[in-house]
């Protein structure tokens, strides 16, 4: 029996899901995962979620206006057994609904050392562009706990990745991006190993 049940919340490509999933499958992480839920009809993360034979639900504010939005994410997770919600890129806030009935078991990935660039608006390539503008030496990946501010709740495991000289946004993306599909699996299963004890 898996020890963790992941519900996946992700707005585009969920290549994070996808290595996640793809540990999961190769026994090098105790957890199942349960449902895909997109804010996002068309996006890659649903497309990964039927080719793996994972429910997946495009629920958003065309499909469920207003409040309605938020209590039908809820339902979807809870309907599948989620215990850990991982976003993958999910390009929304948390509705009050979800964040209250998950909230110290649901995570998110950062790619850099927070509390450093992150924030409102502090997304993808803006945050290699802040990284490199900044003149850093380095920078990384964060995973922590998602809490009512963006980018802020409990670090639970960072690494640094070294910037180098003449790096662009986009070879420092990839780079960065390597070390997200490690860090990711290996803190959920250090979770799932009692090794993190989430709240």
């Amino acid at each position: 029996m898996p020890t963790l049940h992941l519900g996946f919340l992700a707005s585009h490509g969920g290549s994070n899901m996808q290595a996640i999933i793809d540990a999961c499958r190769q026994g090098r992480l105790d957890a199942r995962p349960c449902v895909v839920v997109s804010n996002n009809s068309e996006s890659m993360a649903l497309q990964r979620a039927r080719a793996a034979g994972i429910p997946g639900y495009h629920i958003s504010a065309v499909t469920h206006p207003g409040a309605e939005e938020d209590r039908e994410v809820l339902r979807v997770l809870r309907r599948h057994g989620v215990d850990t919600v991982v976003l993958a890129g999910y390009m929304k806030r948390i509705g009050p609904e979800t964040l209250t009935a998950y909230r110290g078991r649901m995570l998110n990935i950062h790619p850099a050392l927070l509390p450093k660039f992150g924030g409102r608006g502090m997304y993808g390539r803006r945050v290699h562009q802040a990284v490199l503008n900044a003149g850093e030496k380095a920078t990384g990946v964060t995973v922590h706990v998602v809490d009512d501010l963006y980018d802020h709740g409990r670090v639970l495991a960072q690494c640094e990745v070294p910037v180098r000289e003449g790096d662009t946004a986009d070879s420092l993306a990839e780079r960065v991006l390597r070390e997200e599909h490690r860090l990711y699996w290996e803190t959920l299963q250090r979770i799932a190993a009692g090794e993190i004890v989430l709240e």
